[in-house]
């Protein structure tokens, strides 16, 4: 088994809605879509946006496109029109979500290499 980052098994957007983000993941190959089932559950995810996600995170499946729908409850600062924050309708959470590491194998791992694109110095463990 081996960690990659998210953005070699997927594409991702967000958006927002009122005080909620939207985070959309797709897998690039169908083959995968069972891996982001199994890691990217609505706790992990919350997990890797640590104190930003106020509220709950809820997982919504999409398998005829292979994708996966979050909706990040509390993590706007009251949203567009009331936030101070930088990015108050949510664009970068997608960003920020294809840095999350997954745990794959090895040959899976290989498969991916280099798809998508990783901040510049990212090593795997």
């Amino acid at each position: 088994m081996r960690k990659i980052p998210l953005v070699h098994l997927a594409h991702a957007r967000s958006g927002d809605k009122g005080d909620t983000a939207n985070v959309g993941v797709i897998a690039y190959d169908a083959a995968h879509y069972g891996v982001l089932c199994d890691q990217l559950t609505p706790e992990a995810v919350k997990a890797h946006f640590g104190g930003m996600v106020k509220g709950d995170v809820e997982r919504f499946e999409l398998p005829n496109l292979s994708a996966l729908n979050f909706l990040l409850h509390g993590a706007l600062g009251g949203g567009g029109t009331m936030s101070l924050m930088n990015d108050a309708q949510g664009k970068v959470f997608s960003t920020a979500l294809l840095r999350m590491e997954l745990e794959v194998p090895d040959d899976v791992a290989e498969a991916v290499a280099g798809r998508g694109r990783v901040p510049e110095g990212w090593r795997p463990e």
